[in-house]
C-alpha cells in the first residue's frame, strides 16, 4: 500500500528539510521513525519522497511525504503521533503507487514580514510586478540547469499588530524565491528601494541585481493542494496549528 502523510514542523529545531549526514532535519528524523516503527525498510525499497524541501529556520504547517507500506495507515499515524515535539503528522491518504507528492497542483507559503516602520500600501501596490510568469533569476538562488521562470498565481495579504502577513500561491518556486522577493518588498516599503528598480531587475534577468534575503525564520510552507483531500485527525491538526503559532 502507498500512503501519503500531511505534517507540521517547527523549522527553527532542523539544520534544514532534506537529509544530511551527522545534522538533525526532518526528513532524517522521519525516515528514522519510519524504519525504528518497522513502517519501511529503507528509503529505496519504500520508494520513499517528499513534496517540498525547506530550508533551514522555514517552518511548515502543510508538508507531504509518501511510501509503500505493510501497515495500516491509522497504525503508521498513531505511531507517528508520539514520536517527536517539533513535528506533528495530522493527515493520511491512501495514492497510487505512480504518485510523487512533489507534483502538487498549488503551493502556499506564508511570510510574517514585521510590519513596523513599513509603507503596507506601498508594499501591495508593488507586489503585483511579481505576479505571473517571469524570470525569476535576480529573485532566486537558481540551480545550474534549473529553469528560472515560474508562474506565481495570486498574492494576497492580511495584517495583524505585529505582521504584515504575504501569501504566496504557485504551483512551484525557485530556491529562496519568496524569501528575496519579500527583501526586496520591505526595502520598498522602508523606502530604500522603488518600485521601478526592482521592475527593471525583473524585467531584465540577464543584468544581475541582488536585492538581499529575508530571514527564513517568518517563513511557513502553509499547504501543499491535490487532487484529492486528506483525511485529517482534528486533534492533532489542532496540535500541529498550535506548533506552528508558537513561532509568532
Amino acid at each position: 500500500m502507498n500512503i501519503a502523510l500531511k505534517f507540521a514542523y517547527d523549522g527553527r529545531n532542523f539544520h534544514g528539510y532534506a537529509r544530511q549526514p551527522e545534522l538533525r532535519t526532518v526528513e532524517g528524523e522521519i525516515i528514522k521513525a519510519l524504519v525504528k516503527n518497522s513502517f519501511i525498510e529503507d528509503t529505496k525499497q519504500s520508494c520513499f519522497r517528499s513534496a517540498s524541501r525547506t530550508d533551514k529556520g522555514v517552518s511548515a504547517l502543510s508538508n507531504v511525504v509518501s511510501f509503500n507500506t505493510n501497515c495500516s495507515k491509522k497504525n503508521v499515524l498513531d505511531s507517528l503521533s508520539n514520536e517527536f515535539e517539533d513535528i506533528v503528522f495530522y493527515g493520511m491518504k491512501e495514492v497510487d503507487s505512480d504518485f510523487k507528492p512533489r507534483y502538487a497542483k498549488l503551493r502556499q507559503y506564508s511570510y510574517y514580514l514585521p510590519s513596523n516602520n513599513l509603507d503596507v500600501e506601498k508594499i501591495i501596490q508593488a507586489s503585483s510586478i511579481f505576479a505571473g510568469e517571469h524570470d525569476f533569476s535576480n529573485f532566486a538562488r537558481v540551480e545550474e540547469h534549473k529553469n528560472p521562470i515560474r508562474n506565481i498565481k495570486n498574492i494576497l495579504f492580511k495584517e495583524d499588530k505585529n505582521h504584515l502577513i504575504i501569501d504566496f500561491y504557485a504551483q512551484t518556486f525557485l530556491w529562496q524565491q519568496i524569501r528575496r522577493i519579500v527583501a526586496s518588498l520591505e526595502k520598498i516599503g522602508n523606502g530604500k528601494l522603488e518600485k521601478e528598480q526592482v521592475l527593471d531587475a525583473l524585467d531584465k534577468p540577464e543584468i544581475k541585481v541582488d536585492f538581499g534575503l529575508a530571514p527564513a525564520e517568518p517563513l511557513v510552507l502553509k499547504d501543499i493542494i491535490y487532487d484529492f483531500n486528506f483525511e485529517l485527525d482534528e486533534r492533532l491538526f489542532i496540535r500541529a496549528k498550535e506548533l506552528i503559532a508558537i513561532s509568532f
